[in-house]
């Protein structure tokens, strides 16, 4: 699926999961949309099947489940290998997510999560230990999301000329 493929339609709906995925029927999401309960239903499952959904998981915030330590971790590996290490990276017990990062001497970004530093320092042990060089540690204080305001139908306007 390419963005040409994707419509008006479709965008709000991704704006809408993004907002509430777990209290967003596809009966609201239709009557947002100005579409029927099945189109949007049918929608969401080509959406799923062409990859462009990936699935849906809870926004958790770390630090009120009791790990209040969100650290990034900015890894350098060799090209060729990088993209083959993100799962090997994922399994380490404390990460939480993994960015392949394109431009810059750093090429990996490392979020692990613990209750202390104790928990945290083993994860850049670990990632030594597989050849990745850790460039630098950042202490996160916070950290919030928002759906992707290019989807939000409410703040594009039709060209009707």
């Amino acid at each position: 699926m390419t963005t040409e493929e994707i419509d008006d339609v479709d965008r709000a709906i991704l704006y809408a999961l993004q907002e509430d995925a777990r209290n967003m029927s596809s009966g609201d999401i239709a009557e947002r949309t100005g579409t029927s309960d099945s189109t949007v239903r049918k929608r969401i499952q080509r959406l799923e099947s062409d990859g462009v959904i990936k699935g849906y998981s809870a926004n958790v915030d770390y630090r009120k489940s009791g790990y209040r330590l969100r650290m990034l971790l900015y890894c350098t590996a060799s090209i060729p290998e990088r993209g083959d290490l993100i799962s090997d990276i994922l399994a380490i017990d404390g990460v939480v997510a993994v960015q392949e990062l394109v431009t810059g001497e750093q090429n990996l970004l490392v979020t692990a999560v613990g209750e202390t530093d104790s928990e945290i320092t083993p994860v850049a042990q670990e990632l030594l230990d597989m050849g990745l060089t850790v460039a630098d540690e950042v202490l996160v204080r916070t950290h919030e999301t928002t759906p992707f305001g290019e989807f939000n139908p409410r703040d594009h306007t039709e060209d009707s000329s």
